[in-house]
């Protein structure tokens, strides 16, 4: 599949009248002008949401269920060239740019958060980092099995005692021995962990440097030392792995250093800002996809001999639905199109650390009163675990932890603002 599409959408679609397709064109027409998209970006949007309903959804349940990883989605993804959206053709990306992949996300968020959210921590956290910040030798051993899928991805930086305070606490260190590191310490919280080939992984080479003696390491799995300790169980977005990795005396050749050594503060910084930036369309999508649940119970639950979707209350209840979608959709495009030009000194201070940080905290924030409503409408089967809208629901807590807290987001963006 090629994402670097031409044409137009509603040219497949069959109206029964010349007057029905010139109103759904102009409907189209309006969205399109109303989202801010183009129509590449549109369409893109349109088969990364067929794909993801195709492909990912009937995946679903059974992930929740069982917490369970369907082995093989990977490679599918990446046969249907969903993977590398960032990173140029000769390392087997597509070669476009961070909006579109926000887009690719929002649309697989739209049929399966889990895997995601596990899509994202591959190729954000790890390969976009890679392509960012590695050398030429390490951009082409490992890019193209991470942009096909035969590898998968994660970022190894939350410690057990280091959370909001990521760099200051960490306690995972790297000492250098002949031509290797040898890496000593512990990660928690790491999604696709348990079954992540390439790892991006920091540690301190300086301890006496604090956060300015990190550095950044390319880690795989079989390399000496390095294990999977635990995977983690969890309220929600199961089924996308999450672990804590352990490093006992683990070698990690000195060619797979990162930059400089002590240098992978800046990798960390302007990857959180990425990150962040990205975690707003996985909000989006499954703040989308409540509505649209919402929009289906209420116009077929009957009560009172007639379809909710006539009760006034539940009518205010999706309109505001609406304006909060609509209100993520805006902020989240806008930044992702802002980050889709940020350089690679740039990040991790002023105002797109700002800005990245605003878009999270009001993607999340406002996904979090889109789902409320959204069970509220639901009733008593929105509070049943098996029921798709619960699925959502549970979800949501994570996305205003991940990637700094709305805690941290308040701070950082206030910090910038006071020193502007």
């Amino acid at each position: 599949m090629d994402l670097k599409i031409s044409g137009d959408a509603t040219l497949a679609v069959t109206t029964t009248t010349t007057r029905q397709k010139e109103a759904f064109m102009g409907q189209v027409s309006f969205q399109r002008l109303f989202s801010g998209l183009s129509d590449q970006e549109q369409e893109i949007l349109d088969q990364a949401d067929r794909f993801a309903q195709k492909a990912l959804y009937p995946l679903a349940q059974r992930m929740d269920d069982e917490e369970w990883w369907p082995p093989q989605v990977f490679a599918e993804i990446g046969r249907n060239g969903y993977f590398g959206i960032t990173a140029p053709e000769e390392y087997g990306g597509v070669g476009l740019d961070l909006m579109t992949s926000g887009l690719v996300l929002q649309a697989f968020a739209r049929w399966n958060h889990a895997l995601a959210l596990s899509w994202v921590a591959h190729e954000n956290l790890c390969l976009h980092n890679i392509l960012r910040n590695a050398n030429e030798a390490q951009k082409r051993k490992y890019l193209p099995g991470l942009c096909d899928g035969s590898l998968v991805g994660a970022l190894g930086l939350t410690e057990p005692g280091a959370g909001s305070d990521a760099l200051g606490s960490m306690r995972t260190t790297a000492r250098r021995d002949g031509d290797a590191y040898v890496l000593n310490g512990s990660k928690i919280y790491i999604t696709n962990g348990p079954v992540a080939n390439v790892l991006l992984v920091y540690a301190k080479t300086d301890r006496e440097r604090g956060a300015h003696g990190i550095s950044a390491f390319i880690v795989e799995k079989d390399m000496p030392g390095f294990r999977v300790a635990q995977k983690l169980e969890k309220m929600g977005f199961r089924g996308s792995q999450t672990g804590e990795l352990v490093f006992d005396d683990c070698r990690v050749p000195a060619e797979n250093l990162v930059g400089e050594e002590g240098r992978g503060v800046k990798v960390v910084m302007s990857g959180l800002d990425l990150e962040r930036s990205m975690i707003a369309p996985l909000c989006l999508g499954v703040a989308e996809r409540a509505l649209a649940l919402s929009l289906d119970y209420a116009r077929t639950r009957e009560q009172f001999g007639r379809p909710i979707a006539e009760f006034q209350m539940i009518q205010s209840k999706l309109a505001q639905m609406y304006v909060w979608v609509e209100s993520m959709r805006t902020f989240t495009y806008q930044t992702l199109r802002a980050v889709s030009h940020v350089g690679h000194e740039e990040g991790g201070r002023g105002e797109i650390h700002k800005i990245t940080a605003a878009a999270v905290m009001h993607a999340a924030d406002t996904m979090n009163k889109v789902l409320g409503e959204a069970v509220q409408i639901h009733g008593g089967i929105g509070y049943i675990w098996e029921s798709e809208i619960n699925r959502l629901y549970r979800a949501i807590k994570l996305l205003e932890i991940g990637a700094g807290t709305t805690e941290v987001r308040k701070i950082i963006i206030s910090g910038e603002l006071l020193r502007g």
